[in-house]
Order: C-alpha cells, then sequence, then structure tokens
C-alpha cells in the first residue's frame, strides 16, 4: 500500500490500515524510527484504555491501609539511637 505526501508533508493512512489500527477520525498516532531505518505507526492510546487491562483479585487499599504503611516505613527508616 502506498500514500502520497502533500506539499504540507501529510499522507492519508490507507483505509486497511485504519481499519487493522481501529483508527477513528481525531484519533492520534506515534512514530517510532528504528536503528535500522524502519518506521513504526501505532496509534495513541489514552489512558483511559488501559483500564480493565490487568485483573486483580485484591481489594483496594484503604487511606488507613496506606497511612500505616508509611508509618512502618517511617519507623524502618529511622536511625536507631545505641543507648550507653
Amino acid at each position: 500500500m502506498d500514500s502520497a505526501i502533500t506539499t504540507k508533508g501529510q499522507a492519508t493512512i490507507p483505509k486497511a490500515i485504519r481499519e487493522h489500527l481501529k483508527l477513528k477520525p481525531g484519533d492520534r498516532v506515534k512514530f517510532f524510527v528504528h536503528p535500522n531505518g524502519s518506521v513504526v505507526l501505532l496509534p495513541k492510546l489514552p489512558a483511559s484504555a488501559l483500564r480493565g487491562m490487568l485483573k486483580s483479585s485484591r481489594r483496594g487499599v484503604t487511606v488507613e491501609m496506606m497511612n500505616d504503611a508509611v508509618a512502618e516505613g517511617a519507623i524502618a527508616a529511622s536511625p536507631r539511637r545505641k543507648r550507653r
């Protein structure tokens, strides 16, 4: 598949590629240039697209649990005084 470059430096992504990458008008893409000179085009996904990709059987962490962990870490990291 080919595409011509316009005077503005723009090119049309062929329909088959747009469909394969599930690109819609307004979507953004990223270009990666490899050391061998080849170029890869990938869709730029919003962070919201990552939601739900990982399954977790753990429950959420509460603020209290976070505070306890911070306190435990502070105690463990504090220098211990030697008694004379």
